[in-house]
């Protein structure tokens, strides 16, 4: 399991974000028909909708997904850390996002300068979430705060994207092969 970790220890993900712990559950993250894996390249134009996770467990066990970027709005001057992208509750195991209570809307990366990490983290429950209070702003989040506060404790499986400001060109050829 040690070998899973290391990508986020050298990406920095582990400290910035998350502090270290084994991963315990597999998701499987997807944009399309690229799979991500730890410091994988994505087009911010390939990743305008949700991406598709699925999460392994039993259907007893109850999940929350975590999608955050730790360099808003650049990577030199992280002041907006952590921007968060997407906040999903509830997720039975064995499923996906689709069957969990969505509390935060999913936004695509949209990195204004530099390459930006696109950290999806995901943590069980000890039981339902129930309400949870709705987030003031997406900026200066804290995904060990939001599991803390819900008493969610480590993470139990992790994957990070980088992703950097498409040229205009280019992000006009991607939207218009998407319509």
């Amino acid at each position: 399991m040690a070998a899973s970790v290391d990508p986020l220890v050298v990406g920095r993900v582990i400290g910035d974000v998350l502090d270290m712990f084994v991963p315990t559950a597999t998701m499987s993250v997807n944009y399309g028909s690229k799979h991500v894996t730890n410091g994988c390249d994505i087009k911010p134009s390939m990743a305008i909708n949700a991406p598709k996770v699925a999460i392994d467990g039993l259907p007893d066990q109850l999940y929350t997904l975590v999608m955050t970027d730790p360099d808003a709005p650049s990577p030199s001057e992280p002041s907006m850390r952590e921007w968060v992208h997407w906040i999903v509750s509830d997720i039975p195991g064995g499923t996906n996002p689709t069957r969990g209570k969505e509390l935060l809307a999913y936004m695509g990366p949209r990195p204004p300068v530099g390459i930006h990490r696109y950290i999806l983290v995901l943590f069980q429950q000890k039981g339902p979430l129930g309400a949870v209070q709705q987030l003031a702003s997406r900026a200066n989040f804290s995904t060990r705060f939001f599991a803390d506060h819900l008493n969610l404790g480590l993470p139990v499986s992790t994957v990070y994207f980088n992703a950097q400001k498409e040229p205009i060109s280019r992000r006009r050829r991607a939207e218009s092969s998407v319509i």
